[in-house]
């Protein structure tokens, strides 16, 4: 088994999502330059969704991003489901891989992402969880910061890290890489009342594998919630770009779940992350 070679840094891609099929084997083929499923909901998958999916990723890299390992969780990790994503990664020569830096499983599948304590024994607790994980799938994977509308309080006798000293202990003890999701880092900046940049200059540059990027709903001034179903909005954006300043050109995706528009539309917002990127690099060679 060999792995598929790395995503140039300078890469803009969309999520591939049954609902946009069609539009995606119609897509120009320069318009975005990979796409990125969850292997849960394609694992088996076979007629004309599965035709689809082996004519896109024949045509376009493919990345991959989990939804149900629960790697937060305290229930074993489902072996028998790792060896079928291993078998689904290396058929496809899948680029990337990633999870959620959080749990969705207890008793049953939660069917939500839900945070973990920021605490030293969690992650101890995840770190291992995801060495395990690289252990069977044969490769690095990249773990995400999650939005989340609900911190743990502290255990008595326990002491809480903050979000950031979270994430980057958990990616040095598990020694894995990080997806970086701005929009997650702008609704969870404003819903607890943390500085997004400040969040952003704490993260390791050397651990970024690629970065997220989507659109949230405004249900208040002080509530943002992360729904993937509209357009970025321009605050994101300009984070988005701190980004890129910060800690490199990384591969990005726009991930769009629902409430789609046409795909000129969303090859637009692609457009832009490419302008971004390419503003990056300008800015880097000048002071070069």
């Amino acid at each position: 088994m060999s792995i598929a070679p790395s995503l140039p840094a300078a890469s803009a891609g969309l999520g591939l999502r049954r609902a946009l099929l069609d539009a995606l084997l119609d897509a120009p083929r320069d318009g975005f330059d990979f796409l990125e499923c969850a292997p849960d909901n394609w694992i088996g998958v076979g007629g004309r969704y599965g035709e689809a999916l082996r004519e896109l990723a024949a045509r376009h890299r493919l990345t991959c991003h989990g939804l149900s390992l629960s790697l937060g969780g305290v229930e074993p990790l489902d072996q028998t489901f790792l060896a079928r994503t291993r078998r689904f990664l290396d058929q496809h020569r899948v680029a990337l891989y990633s999870e959620h830096l959080s749990y969705c499983g207890d008793d049953g599948h939660l069917y939500d992402l839900m945070p973990m304590p920021f605490t030293d024994e969690a992650v101890v607790h995840v770190a291992a969880r995801i060495g395990q994980v690289q252990d069977v799938l044969g490769r690095r994977i990249a773990v995400e910061n999650i939005s989340y509308y609900a911190a743990h309080p502290p255990l008595p006798g326990h002491a809480a890290l903050d979000e950031a000293a979270f994430v980057d202990a958990v990616l040095a003890e598990a020694d894995c890489d990080l997806l970086l999701d701005v929009n997650n880092i702008y609704v969870n900046a404003i819903n607890h009342g943390y500085d997004a940049r400040d969040f952003l200059a704490r993260m390791p540059s050397a651990r970024i594998a690629s970065y997220h990027v989507a659109g949230h709903y405004d249900e208040a001034d002080d509530l943002k919630v992360d729904t993937h179903g509209t357009a970025v909005k321009d605050d994101v954006w300009a984070l988005l770009a701190d980004a890129y300043r910060l800690h490199g050109v990384r591969p990005t995706l726009l991930e769009r779940d629902f409430n789609f528009p046409p795909m000129a539309v969303l090859l637009d917002e692609v457009a832009r992350i490419r302008r971004l990127q390419a503003g990056a690099a300008d800015a880097l060679s000048a002071h070069g």
